[in-house]
């Protein structure tokens, strides 16, 4: 799903071509987008976009916003949801067919501050609460961040770049860092997530951000299996569960180690590579300079 980097430059683009403007319609495309039953997303036509009636998008993972021309026609396919303001329309559309986007509409802070999960801020946060945050429950480093209830904005791409930076592996338990590695972690969540939202703003200009991906070029190891890492020329590993996956540099982030694959490991059993040299020799891809 979308992360703290495209999010904001999202937010950014919509508080230029939304803020104190009057939105004239809402279209619904499908209607089980429409989660909430009162109030009514027909109560929120005719009003200016403040106020305390609010339309809650979550996006998951395959959905995008667009800005189209005044009442543009919705895909029969993608599009789900169109807002109409009188220079545009906010379109709401979602890749694939599992429907998992979805639109809230709640009345008042008390039932807007129920669909946020929770998690810390890293950017703001001081280090006292990142620690408590880290260490409030016990999993590994990769899933702790990814996890909205402790950390806000991150997920599959993020985590990956962030634990490259910071030198850890994913697999390392959020409760057996030392005071130095806590530090790394904080450090590298605020760089990446700093410099990839500057990296995004430059990208999309004056226009509304139409690339939203977890794939970028640029990134260290995120997307680039078998592909070198960038800081020390080894093949970049990776570990597919469900519909997520983990990237990670051996070199830099394992001591060497290769990290089993539950479902390759499985099949390879004894012939799973347990280091570099072992994955070198199979020709599996290890690359040095």
């Amino acid at each position: 799903m979308p992360e703290l980097p495209d999010i904001t430059v999202y937010i950014e683009a919509l508080e230029e071509r939304i803020a104190g403007r009057v939105l004239e319609m809402v279209r619904i495309g499908v209607p089980f987008v429409l989660r909430s039953v009162a109030p009514p997303p027909e109560r929120a036509a005719g009003r200016r976009v403040e106020g305390d009636l609010f339309l809650v998008l979550h996006l998951m993972i395959a959905g995008r916003l667009h800005w189209m021309k005044p009442k543009a026609k919705l895909n029969r396919r993608s599009g789900l949801l169109a807002l109409d303001f009188d220079e545009g329309t906010l379109v709401m559309t979602e890749a694939g067919s599992r429907r998992r986007a979805s639109l809230h509409v709640v009345e008042g802070e008390a039932a807007l501050a129920q669909h946020d999960p929770g998690g810390v801020d890293v950017l703001r946060a001081d280090a006292a609460a990142f620690g408590a945050a880290l260490r409030r429950e016990r999993h590994t480093l990769k899933r702790a961040l990814t996890d909205p209830r402790l950390f806000s904005g991150i997920g599959n791409a993020y985590s990956d770049e962030i634990l490259h930076r910071a030198r850890l592996s994913p697999f390392r338990m959020s409760d057996a860092l030392d005071t130095d590695e806590e530090a790394r972690l904080r450090r590298a969540c605020r760089d990446v997530l700093k410099e990839w939202t500057g990296r995004l703003r430059q990208e999309r200009g004056t226009g509304f951000p139409e690339k939203v991906t977890a794939f970028r070029e640029g990134m260290a190891v995120h997307g680039r299996f078998r592909k070198p890492c960038p800081d020390c020329g080894t093949s970049v590993q990776r570990i597919v569960r469900a519909e997520s996956e983990c990237n990670y540099c051996p070199r830099c982030q394992t001591e060497g180690r290769i990290l089993a694959d539950r479902a390759l490991s499985r099949l390879l059993h004894d012939d799973w590579p347990s280091g570099l040299d072992e994955l070198d020799a199979r020709g599996l891809g290890v690359k040095m300079r």
